[in-house]
């Protein structure tokens, strides 16, 4: 695993990168890092060149002043490719990093060849009713005695895999990253009109479903419905898989990203 910067309009952005071959971009949800492929991003790396990317605003990479938005996003995610000199590439996207993969393939698509949306949220009309007061998770005041870690831990642990703290060790090392606010990338969804981009996708599409997610499995037919103009969709569901599905379940992930790349 090989890690850098590069300088871009946003400011400096962090990477890591494993393998060679033709580019494979990593997306995490946030408010986590390139961190939440840790496990899965050496298994993709097999004749091919994986890089994750801490997003502007989270991780290592520069900060970026709210109100953030998915197009910011995407317009890091494109700074940093022109920076390694990557013209193309396949994109997988988990959660946040779903929404902003859409973006990506919708605002540049001669450059995504291949798009894998996890655990993607459908931020329609509907959903930005519902998150219109702010976010559910990852909203914790900051207090003198430490309780706001607790808040944020408590917040996150009913869609993680029982017993897995290592996992949630990670999200609140991530969470408390200097310069993160950990609800406004869901803010940043709740901004986004995917209901105008997605038409715009025209590259192949394989939609990942973790079947302990309630949030984001129930989209996964709208999602279909709305990729009117993709090559191809296909679905994959990962049983029992929840909220950190990266993390979770790397080698089934692995397998169906690899097939689906390589057919």
């Amino acid at each position: 695993m090989r890690r850098g910067y590069v300088d871009t309009p946003l400011g400096q952005l962090h990477y890591a990168e494993a393998g060679t071959g033709p580019a494979l971009l990593l997306l995490h949800q946030t408010p986590r890092s390139h961190d939440e492929f840790r496990e899965v991003q050496p298994l993709l790396a097999t004749g091919r060149r994986v890089i994750a990317m801490d997003l502007p605003g989270f991780g290592l990479s520069a900060p970026l002043p709210a109100p953030q938005s998915i197009e910011r996003f995407a317009a890091g995610a494109v700074a940093l490719l022109d920076a390694l000199g990557i013209a193309e590439t396949a994109v997988l996207g988990h959660h946040t990093g779903a929404v902003v993969g859409i973006e990506l393939a919708a605002s540049v698509p001669s450059r995504v060849r291949a798009l894998v949306l996890s655990s993607a949220p459908w931020t329609g009309p509907q959903y930005r009713a519902r998150h219109a007061g702010g976010p559910a998770v990852d909203v914790a005041t900051p207090a003198p005695d430490g309780s706001h870690l607790a808040e944020l831990w408590r917040q996150r642990a009913p869609y993680y895999p029982p017993g897995r703290t290592d996992l949630l060790d990670r999200f609140i090392h991530d969470a408390l990253s200097p310069g993160v606010d950990p609800a406004e990338g869901h803010r940043a969804c709740a901004r986004y009109r995917m209901e105008e981009r997605i038409g715009r996708v025209t590259a192949p599409v394989l939609l990942l479903g973790a079947g302990g997610d309630p949030f984001a499995l129930p989209d996964l037919p709208v999602f279909r419905a709305n990729l009117a103009h993709a090559r191809s969709v296909d679905t994959h569901v990962v049983d029992g898989g929840t909220i950190p599905l990266m993390e979770q379940c790397p080698s089934e992930i692995a397998a169906v990203v690899n097939a689906f790349l390589n057919p």
